[in-house]
């Protein structure tokens, strides 16, 4: 004893839903108590209350369908692509208007921003040596040397902060 959905029913008659809700209206077939149909009673109620002219020769064979079949079979399936495909507009749509009132730039840009910021930092600290060698060369005081260091190393590091770093 097999107790179905209407739908499952119908996909199992080869019928629509309609004709699977007709059926019960007029009374040929008969539901469970829980609205489920139990698929063998049906199926000897319907072959013996479905008057001849109204009988299919035979009954389709049921439709197995996998998840490609059925997102193709159109009705419900139909709407929900629908739906996922106006969402993946909506944010497209999303990202170039933060792109046009410059809340959104493109990673090249800000790569090329990053390399060019860096490639600063790094030839300001390479300079120190050129810079200082001589003064650091004649200076005695350890402290001079540690200040006069740190200093050109945090100017450095100040333009790699960039103007409003204060």
């Amino acid at each position: 004893m097999a107790l179905l959905s209407l739908r499952a029913y119908a996909r199992h008659r080869g019928v629509s839903l309609a004709a699977v809700q007709k059926a019960i209206r007029s009374g040929r077939i008969t539901p469970n108590a829980d609205g489920r149909i139990d698929s063998e009673r049906a199926d000897a109620e319907w072959s013996a209350k479905t008057p001849p002219g109204q009988r299919r020769a035979r009954p389709a064979p049921p439709v197995a369908r996998d998840s490609a079949e059925a997102a193709s079979a159109g009705g419900l399936d139909y709407f929900r692509a629908r739906a996922i495909r106006e969402s993946y507009l909506a944010r497209l749509a999303k990202i170039e208007f933060e792109e046009k009132t410059a809340k959104l730039i493109s990673r090249d840009e800000v790569q090329v921003a990053a390399f060019t910021r860096a490639r600063v930092v790094r030839d300001n600290l390479l300079n120190i040596p050129d810079r200082l060698a001589a003064t650091l060369a004649a200076e005695t005081d350890v402290d001079k040397v540690h200040r006069l260091l740190s200093d050109e190393i945090r100017m450095a590091l100040d333009a790699l902060a960039g103007p409003n770093s204060d």
